[in-house]
């Protein structure tokens, strides 16, 4: 079982910038494709970035391709989201993600409201 904790989360201006953090209670964290995921009021879940085990490969949503950037610290456990130039479009619960094979493991979810 993996316990993963998102942090980061809040209130911004469109524009603004905010980093989420999300840390994962396993000793075997460089094993897991890690990924962001966000749910907006009304919608189903979406991916937003993925990164793979050593951080070599990454992929992004087109709607955040060149504002938000993922990446991953295995010494640490934790991946991260950065997100720059936010809209109110990028409002939404941001869930981690950590999938190894069959399994597949969320967080509680962070809040991120943009502001227009």
């Amino acid at each position: 079982q993996v316990q993963l904790v998102e942090s980061g989360g809040g209130l911004v201006q469109a524009g603004g910038s905010l980093r989420l953090s999300c840390a994962a209670s396993t000793r075997t964290f460089s094993t897991y494709i890690m990924g962001w995921f966000r749910q907006a009021p009304g919608k189903e879940r979406e991916v937003v970035a993925t990164i793979s085990t050593t951080g070599g490969t990454t992929n992004y949503a087109d709607s955040v391709k060149g504002r938000f950037t993922i990446s991953r610290d295995n010494a640490r456990n934790t991946v991260y989201l950065q997100m720059n130039s936010l809209k109110p479009e990028d409002t939404a619960v941001y869930y981690c993600n950590a999938r190894f094979f069959g399994n597949n493991y969320w967080g509680q979810g962070t809040q991120v409201t943009v502001l227009s």
